[in-house]
């Protein structure tokens, strides 16, 4: 007879049978038979949920349970198995980022919401002077005035002038030690880099009426000079503001409807990395224009999901992925990018916060999604996968009370069984005995 703890311990979902008649009931004439102790245990893996059934082992007699789950026969199947894990994300524009004005001013003329702007375009307008779209990744951040310049920025201006069809001439090659002008206008003579030519006049002594050296120059030194406070050694990936370049830029200026100066202010240019689509305007003609102005993004769309850090699993940058649209078509995609950021609670010292990841996903057919400014997507992350081996339902597994797991025959016999991968409701299994095709119990 169950204990009174017993009676009231609701986890419990045993249905014992016990051997023999109920003495208080005319059950004399009932054949004994044996009964298993079965009891529901839930199997939560990675891959999906099951039901099974536990093995007590113990022996007994009577009727059979009134309620439980239902068991039916199915056959182990070798097949292929693939482990996916569906999240959700969303579709929208990369890069968004916030354009603030440079300098003073008033706004004058801002694009409409949606447009799309590419290099050599204008993105806004501050005192009728254009603000021109430039590609790359090192933004000004000096006014370009001064010849025999060097630096990443310089090089931003002269690959795009170039790239726009103005002739720059040829650009001092790394290891070159370069002179600077006093002002704009003059040559900024160049000492030539080992097998390159010279470009301008190499610095030297300065001739005197008398056909003398000028002073300050010591018409004795020979060789390359060492590099001073009015000197630069060109770096790779730098740019050199040479006489050639700042002709090249008053022709661009004159294109886009700019004083012909040669220089370039930091209003003058907006530099991104490719072109850019106007997201929401901020500002409105008349504005001061250091304040924000518009945000943009990029052209291209890629799908963000947040991730617990907990549950990045596998997912790892190149991954195959499956992007659910709205309208239930599938789009195929690849991770594109990691990123972990830590958020911390306001105003609570000591807080560590709480670690999120997002994974960016890039789709292999952007025009699929072109109709589609920003709406929730599923992402599917492709898995392990495995080829031709041999499973059943999860609920076909029985969890052994002395450990591991077993299948139930047709005829009642348990054949112990290895588990690997779990994957949409299946198991694979292997073990001596295990055969495809043979029939097993499962739970329906």
């Amino acid at each position: 007879m169950a204990s009174e703890r017993d009676a009231g311990d609701t986890m419990a979902l045993r249905v014992t049978v016990q051997e023999g008649a109920d003495p208080r009931r005319p059950t004399a004439g009932r054949r004994k038979k044996k009964a298993l102790c079965l009891a529901v245990v839930a199997v939560l893996l990675a891959g999906g949920t099951g039901a099974g059934l536990l093995w007590d082992g113990q022996d007994g007699t009577g009727s059979e349970p009134e309620s439980g789950p239902k068991v039916k026969q199915i056959a182990v199947v070798r097949t292929d198995m693939s482990g996916s894990r569906e999240m959700q994300g969303m579709l929208g524009y990369d890069s968004p980022r916030t354009i603030r004005g440079a300098g003073e001013g008033r706004v004058t003329w801002l694009p409409n919401r949606g447009a799309t702007v590419k290099r050599g375009r204008q993105l806004y307008r501050v005192d009728e002077r254009p603000a021109v779209i430039f590609y790359g990744s090192t933004p000004l951040y000096r006014r370009l005035d001064t010849p025999g310049s060097v630096g990443r920025d310089i090089r931003v201006v002269a690959d795009n002038l170039r790239a726009l069809g103005y002739d720059i001439g040829a650009q001092p090659a790394p290891g070159t030690v370069v002179r600077q002008q006093a002002s704009a206008g003059a040559t900024a003579p160049v000492t030539p880099g080992p097998g390159q030519e010279e470009t301008t006049p190499p610095a030297g002594p300065s001739p005197s009426p008398d056909g003398g050296a000028g002073q300050g120059t010591d018409a004795s030194q020979e060789g390359p000079p060492s590099p001073g406070p009015s000197q630069s050694t060109v770096k790779e990936g730098d740019g050199v503001l040479t006489t050639s370049l700042m002709s090249a830029i008053k022709r661009w200026q004159k294109a886009v409807g700019m004083d012909q100066t040669g220089i370039v202010d930091l209003s003058d240019v907006v530099v991104t990395k490719s072109a850019v689509r106007v997201s929401d305007v901020l500002a409105q003609p008349g504005d001061e224009a250091s304040g924000d102005l518009m945000t943009v993004t990029a052209t291209t769309k890629s799908v963000t999901v947040p991730v617990e850090s907990l549950d990045m699993g596998s997912i790892k940058s190149g991954q195959q992925v499956t992007v659910v649209l709205p309208d239930r078509t599938t789009v195929p995609g690849r991770v594109a990018a990691i990123s972990t950021v830590v958020q911390g609670e306001q105003g609570q010292s000591g807080s560590t916060g709480q670690t999120k990841t997002n994974v960016t996903v890039s789709l292999d057919d952007p025009q699929s999604a072109e109709s589609i400014d920003s709406a929730p997507v599923q992402a599917r992350f492709q898995g392990e996968s495995k080829k031709g081996v041999l499973a059943v339902p999860v609920g076909a597994l029985l969890a052994l009370r002395e450990g591991g797991y077993a299948v139930r025959l047709s005829g009642g016999r348990l054949v112990p069984v290895d588990t690997g991968m779990f994957a949409q409701g299946l198991v694979e299994i292997s073990g001596q005995g295990v055969n495809d095709g043979m029939k097993v119990e499962t739970t329906a």
